[in-house]
């Protein structure tokens, strides 16, 4: 039978590296590393564990047989059971240990806090090389002028390279509040049923060191040890059955934030390509639509835009999910978060992706951007042509008034089809002979960039500079696969 439905971030959007994080064999493996490292530091703890129990277990980690699994699956009617099972029949020698004293949640809230701290550190690596491409475009245009715009009409002049600063300094958020999740990362740790411990102070009869050296034991084992035993309280330091769902609102809110900055930005270029002005990387056997074969559509960054908007949304189901989990918990939390979660990476990862391929490959397309900077200024630069008259003896007033009647009769020119050329009109009036000869200087745009240059070099040394350089962008950029 044929599948009714693929999905998209499955098999188009995302890359091979964040699917991998998030394969059904990825979770597995770690739920088994999981059971190996409570044995091993079971034993370590005294308890009755046989180093053939142990290695048994080691050299079965990776031979699953997801077929087995799912058979057990449709008769105990329970994931964690049937991989217990499934396990115990690779390592028979181990089967009367594994998982011993252990919750569900011990195996499936760490694998999976363990999965997304792998893929959060993938987003960060995607958010650093995007920023550089996007700081190397920033240094580079620093000094173009362009028209600025609110509320998408042109505005005072800005820089082709301090307008990219603003799409740099939303992914410097992103960064940051990345890096701080990160910094701060716990797993849920080996705490029993419901959060108290209770089955391992059990097992170690009464005996509290013990049960609190098992759960840095098994962090260490788990190759967590310098992140989460050096540093106090790298596990939740309370939780009840699971680790506090809150926890994956802060992780989708993350996402949610990079997806914004990503749309802002990607919205910004489909104007500006509408503009003629900017450009993002066309190939060159690329269509843009199958019935007009001369359109160049901004497709990436409008699908930037499409998938940003769904991981947009998902922080809301998320702090539903942790605003209905009961006392300890309830499990409606179980199936909306096999969806949610990977999802979230998954379509994050296909946006930056597109970003990135955009950011290394922007097209400035100069002459149109100072054809329509000329076609403005002198609109813009009428204030300043009044003040220079003025400090040349000229009467404020009358001069004012002339710009307006000129102003006027250029843009009903103009809205009628023809042609409104303020500055030939400013030339021909004798009002205005006092500044005749340095109207053009006076009008030339980089007159009327502000700081725009000086405040692109200072946000780059103060700000961007500093992180990338704890980066390799050679080994980044061998890393990341797009």
């Amino acid at each position: 039978m044929t599948n009714f439905y693929t999905n998209p971030l499955e098999d188009r959007y995302p890359s091979a590296q964040m699917k991998e994080i998030f394969l059904p064999r990825t979770r597995i493996v770690l739920w088994r590393k999981l059971w190996v490292a409570l044995a091993k530091a079971q034993q370590k703890l005294g308890l009755s564990i046989t180093d053939g129990q142990i290695k048994q277990m080691e050299e079965n980690v990776q031979n699953i047989d997801f077929a087995a699994a799912a058979a057990f699956e449709e008769r105990v009617k329970h994931d964690v059971m049937a991989h217990v099972h499934t396990f115990a029949a690779a390592a028979p020698l181990a089967e009367p240990i594994i998982h011993l004293g252990a919750t569900s949640c011990f195996v499936t809230d760490n694998s999976d806090l363990i999965i997304y701290k792998t893929a959060l550190e993938l987003i960060l690596k995607k958010i650093t090389l995007c920023i550089k491409h996007l700081r190397d475009f920033s240094v580079k245009h620093k000094s173009v002028p362009t028209l600025g715009f609110t509320h998408f009409q042109p505005a005072q002049l800005t820089t082709v390279g301090k307008r990219t600063t603003l799409w740099i300094q939303d992914l410097l958020m992103d960064f940051n509040q990345i890096k701080g999740i990160l910094d701060d990362f716990k797993l849920r740790g080996a705490k029993g049923a419901t959060g108290t411990c209770a089955s391992f102070l059990s097992l170690f009869d009464g005996d509290v060191k013990k049960v609190k050296s098992l759960e840095n034991l098994v962090l260490e084992h788990m190759g967590f040890g310098q992140n989460f035993i050096d540093i106090p309280n790298k596990t939740f330091a309370v939780c009840g059955q699971t680790y506090p769902r809150k926890f994956d609102f802060l992780l989708l809110s993350a996402l949610s934030s990079v997806a914004q900055s990503a749309h802002k930005a990607a919205e910004d270029l489909r104007l500006l390509m509408h503009l003629g002005e900017i450009e993002e990387p066309i190939a060159a056997a690329q269509i843009g639509s199958s019935a007009m074969p001369y359109k160049r559509n901004p497709v990436k960054s409008e699908r930037i835009c499409s998938i940003a908007r769904f991981v947009m949304n998902l922080p809301t189901n998320a702090a539903q999910t942790a605003s209905t989990q009961w006392f300890e918990r309830t499990l409606d939390d179980s199936a909306n978060r096999r969806i949610v979660m990977p999802q979230a990476f998954l379509g994050l990862d296909a946006v930056l992706n597109l970003y990135i391929t955009i950011a290394k490959g922007l097209v400035v397309n100069k002459k149109i951007i100072e054809k329509n900077v000329l076609s403005k200024l002198p609109y813009m630069a009428t204030e300043n042509i009044i003040m220079e008259c003025v400090k040349r003896g000229g009467d404020r007033q009358q001069l004012h008034e002339a710009i307006r009647v000129h102003s006027f009769e250029c843009v009903r020119a103009e809205k009628d089809g023809g042609q409104g050329d303020l500055i030939k009109k400013i030339k021909s009036d004798k009002l205005f002979a006092l500044v005749k000869g340095d109207l053009d200087k006076i009008i030339c745009p980089s007159n009327y960039i502000g700081m725009a240059d000086i405040q692109v070099d200072d946000f780059i040394n103060f700000f961007i500079d500093p992180i990338l350089k704890d980066f390799c962008f050679d080994q980044l950029q061998t890393d990341i696969k797009i």
